[in-house]
């Protein structure tokens, strides 16, 4: 095979950096490199070019700083990555096993010039991979990723280290930094925080699912401390993200209290029959970074969402706030603000927390952004006395227990229609969003609904985006997996039933051209 020109349909890094399913490592560079553009397969021989592409870009002395969370391959892919930022001559220090909003901290408070992330996130524990930070706390956008990927492919076409990893020596001595203490110690400012903002929590008795990621050694004990009684549930899993955590649960779940006794779910199978109205529990998923709630109902419980955790917020909010929310957020927030007391301006972003930050960092406001599946990006402060953006599934849940808390609050937003389609494994090199495909989504979009026109967002380059006055169509494929999303919103008020109708022409035409 010849030199590699350019990525072309090659996908290194998704929505949230890279993820693959960890596998043995091949004989060459050129080989792991296919393994993960082609079959969404990661290795140490891939985690070791990462180190050495971003060592090339950090410099000679540059200090890199990596966390990591509990999968059985981490621990090889920390040596891997380590190796290969040492060759290029960087300072490596070693946070520790701990949750990501955690390894983000402590970036700034050792002053690092970068932090690595090694975790999927909410995938499988069979999956793992690596989320990039720069020197502000913030994660890399894709002019960094592009300039990284340009340095992979020029390795690998002068075979640079295509030598057999066993090769590799263990990583020469690291400093160590208590990513995980530190974080803690956070949280506590972050409450005393809240507490100002809006009210401190009212007594309650709660089960959280930490999803079996750093947090659940502590939680719980943090928690009874500012007095909810809660109890951890995620210890029993048989491994992080196996039948426990957020991203187990879907924004639009519920279940009757017969089907929670019955879930395969240990957080939904633990819950215990109670009066309708009340948040029951919390579920972070595996690195910590995001929280979904579930609520009791008159005959069962629901899924309270990273939008409905939003307007929980708002509703406890006064003086001036900037919301930035994702385009599979629910319409109501972008069309329902003017009934709260407070005074909210709105930013439309693709999906993913870094674009939610990228539009809230230079805002004066108060500032809030959020994705219904339970990220919630808001303002922290710094070891230095700045303040920062990060999403972090523990400071969600705390924000949203001491804004329920208030006495005085705005009346309920009243919520809109969601729907998710996912096609899976679809061939994605075959939805770009403006090619003769799109083209025929759109014909159909135009023959159900009136008023459509169609639209790209920042960050989203295969997105199309199809809207009319209160519906919104998306159409994008997955930055993490081989699937592609048909999102559709309804505004409050308007006729799903046409809507939905549409979107289901939609999906008969996507899944006969794209499924695998």
């Amino acid at each position: 095979m010849g030199p590699i020109q350019k990525l072309g349909d090659f996908m290194i890094f998704g929505t949230d950096g890279i993820r693959g399913e960890i596998c043995k490592s091949p004989n060459s560079n050129e080989e792991a490199l296919n393994l993960l553009t082609q079959e969404r397969k990661l290795c140490s021989r891939f985690m070791k070019l990462i180190g050495l592409a971003l060592g090339r870009v950090s410099g000679v002395g540059s200090k890199v700083i990596v966390g990591w969370d509990d999968r059985p391959s981490n621990p090889e892919l920390v040596d891997a990555l380590t190796n290969g930022l040492q060759e290029r001559g960087c300072d490596i220090i070693h946070a520790g096993l701990c949750a990501t909003p955690a390894l983000q901290n402590a970036l700034l408070e050792t002053d690092s010039d970068f932090g690595c992330m090694i975790t999927a996130s909410h995938n499988p524990v069979s999956d793992s991979g690596i989320k990039v930070f720069d020197s502000n706390g913030y994660k890399t956008y894709p002019d960094f990723e592009n300039e990284i990927c340009d340095i992979i492919l020029e390795m690998i076409n002068q075979n640079e280290n295509n030598h057999n990893p066993k090769s590799d020596q263990r990583p020469s001595p690291v400093k160590f930094f208590d990513a995980n203490s530190a974080h803690q110690n956070l949280l506590n400012k972050r409450f005393r925080e809240f507490v100002k903002l809006f009210a401190y929590p009212k007594p309650a008795d709660i089960l959280i699912d930490c999803s079996k990621g750093a947090a659940y050694q502590w939680l719980s004990t943090f928690l009874g401390k500012i007095g909810i009684r809660a109890k951890e549930v995620s210890k029993n899993a048989k491994a992080l993200n196996h039948n426990c955590g957020a991203g187990e649960l879907k924004p639009t779940d519920r279940w009757t209290w017969e089907e929670a006794e019955e879930d395969s779910h240990i957080l939904i199978n633990s819950l215990k029959r109670t009066a309708p109205g009340i948040i029951i529990a919390a579920a972070l998923d595996g690195d910590g970074d995001r929280c979904l709630l579930i609520e009791s109902t008159s005959n069962g419980c629901r899924v309270v969402d990273g939008d409905e955790m939003a307007s929980h917020i708002l509703r406890s909010a006064s003086g001036e706030w900037h919301l930035a929310a994702s385009i599979e957020s629910d319409l109501s927030l972008k069309s329902s603000l003017d009934k709260l007391s407070c005074n909210v301006s709105f930013t439309e972003t693709a999906v993913g927390d870094r674009w939610l930050t990228n539009a809230l960092k230079d805002k004066t406001a108060q500032v809030m952004g959020i994705e219904d599946s339970g990220h919630l990006v808001l303002s922290a402060p710094t070891a230095n006395g700045a303040r920062t953006l990060v999403g972090d599934g523990v400071a969600s849940l705390l924000a949203v227990l001491c804004a329920i808390s208030c006495e005085e609050r705005s009346a309920t937003l009243p919520k809109g229609f969601k729907k998710r389609i996912a096609i899976a494994p679809s061939i994605r090199s075959r939805w770009t969003g403006k090619n003769d495909l799109a083209d025929k989504v759109e014909e159909i979009a135009n023959y159900g609904i009136s008023g459509i026109h169609r639209s790209s967002i920042e960050g989203e380059p295969n997105l199309m985006l199809l809207e009319s006055p209160g519906i919104s169509i998306g159409v994008r494929n997955s930055g993490t997996q081989a699937k592609t999303n048909i999102s559709l919103r309804v505004a409050p008020g308007k006729n799903k039933s046409i809507a939905e109708r549409v979107v289901d022409k939609i999906s008969v035409l996507l899944k006969s051209e794209l499924l695998d």
